[in-house]
């Protein structure tokens, strides 16, 4: 075997046995939004008592966000089907029954009821409240009658919403000739959301426009202030004997390298240079300053020398001077795997060989790379979940004072009865004096 080795599909036996579609028929297929929010475990447990169902449903976790609940009657899986929106822990699950080819869109829409308030009156007609609606999403029911008194001041309409899409609260529409109007909307039996960005997805806490938000400010402060200390240590001003004749870009910081690209000293020398002269001779050593600086813009080694003041690097012929080892914790190797085996077998013969004096347990510890944290303790170690952890032996257990059995010592000179006679004798003082 090796990795090179074509990794071939194997096909299922297209047999009764291995298909469970009969049993599917009556089952729906569903999904939680928050995952964080929305255990698994005790979401195939709960459901059932929210739907009343108890023991006419059975629960099947598909992943840690898919799950299928399979019903023994056709009524039960429709009247959970025709009360949703469902709910557990507070955030909503999106259901739907079960098909053997599900399309692209399936389990991306939730279908919902929605109340519609502040309907102009001079457009209460099924046509405008369903182009109100439809800003939701595809609208499935329109409740009204026109014929009918209506006490609530509001319209309900069922739509197909998006779980990507935040849950709209108003929308301003633009009424011909009147001013515009602003509808609002409340979904039904739809509990939890992020109450920044609307989504049924996660917590405001974990809302990724916030963190976005977060990491974009705190980048802009960092840069500002980085700035500021650059405009402090590198800029010259006014006063600087270097005003005009070196560019702010020339004696900033290098982005590439993160480096000044003169070096303070240097800056400092140009400076006495420059002020150890007066009228024509200043302007001569100021294009002087001026042109050297500019020789060097695509020397990039006599900028090293001459401006950053930086010495050569050191060249060596020899390959593996002062070479460390490159820490991984991937999966093992061919050498990890030959070297772990030569390790058991050192370890093991030296068992059998002196085992009073070894202080190691008697088990030989693979050798193996593992998940964990780059920390290290001397000793035998074990791997864990949250790294390495020397291996602890088991307390010994001690039952308390009152609890434990007396064990006389038996001195020479007595026979095998007299021992037991003695023996009994002294158990029996022992439990008399407890009694006492």
């Amino acid at each position: 075997m090796s990795l090179e080795e074509e990794d071939v599909p194997v096909t299922l036996p297209d047999l009764p046995q291995f298909s469970a579609v009969e049993s599917n028929k009556l089952s729906i297929i569903g999904r939680t939004l928050n995952p964080d929010s929305q255990r698994m475990k005790d979401l195939i447990l709960d459901m059932p008592r929210k739907w009343q169902v108890y023991d006419r449903v059975r629960g099947v976790a598909l992943s840690s966000t898919m799950f299928q609940f399979i019903f023994k009657h056709e009524h039960d899986l429709e009247e959970v089907m025709r009360k949703r929106v469902w709910t557990f822990n507070e955030w909503s699950v999106v259901i739907d029954r079960w098909v053997e080819k599900p399309p692209d869109d399936y389990l991306k829409y939730l279908l919902v009821w929605v109340q519609l308030r502040n309907i102009p009156v001079n457009h209460y007609t099924k046509e405008a409240i369903e182009a109100f609606a439809d800003v939701l999403g595809k609208v499935d029911v329109v409740v009204y009658d026109p014929s009918k008194a209506q006490s609530n001041d509001y319209v309900r309409v069922r739509v197909f919403f998006d779980v990507a899409r935040p849950v709209r609260k108003t929308k301003v529409f633009n009424i011909p000739g009147c001013e515009a109007v602003t509808i609002r909307y409340d979904f039904e039996r739809v509990q939890k959301r992020c109450y920044h960005c609307q989504r049924l997805t996660h917590e405001k806490e974990k809302c990724p426009l916030l963190i976005q938000a977060r990491k974009d400010q705190a980048m802009e402060r960092r840069n500002k202030v980085m700035l500021e200390n650059q405009k402090k240590a590198l800029l010259i001003q006014k006063d600087d004997p270097l005003f005009g004749v070196l560019s702010e870009a020339q004696v900033g910081i290098d982005a590439v390298t993160g480096r000044r690209k003169i070096n303070p000293e240097v800056l400092q020398n140009m400076r006495e240079y420059l002020l150890a002269a007066d009228g024509g001779e200043k302007r001569v050593r100021e294009e002087r300053v001026t042109k050297s600086v500019q020789d060097l813009e695509n020397d990039s080694e006599g900028q090293r020398n001459f401006l950053r003041l930086e010495g050569p690097p050191l060249v060596i012929t020899e390959v593996d001077k002062d070479k460390g080892i490159v820490f991984d914790y991937s999966l093992k190797n061919v050498e990890n795997n030959l070297e772990r085996r030569r390790l058991e077998t050192d370890i093991l013969d030296n068992s059998k060989a002196d085992v009073s004096t070894r202080s190691m347990p008697c088990q030989a510890a693979p050798l193996e790379f593992f998940e964990c944290s780059t920390g290290f303790t001397s000793g035998y170690t074990e791997a864990n979940s949250s790294g390495t952890s020397k291996l602890t032996t088991g307390r010994r257990f001690r039952p308390p004072k009152r609890m434990r059995r007396f064990k006389p010592k038996l001195t020479g000179g007595f026979s095998t009865e007299e021992k037991g006679k003695s023996v009994a004798v002294q158990c029996d003082k022992v439990s008399n004096k407890r009694r006492a």
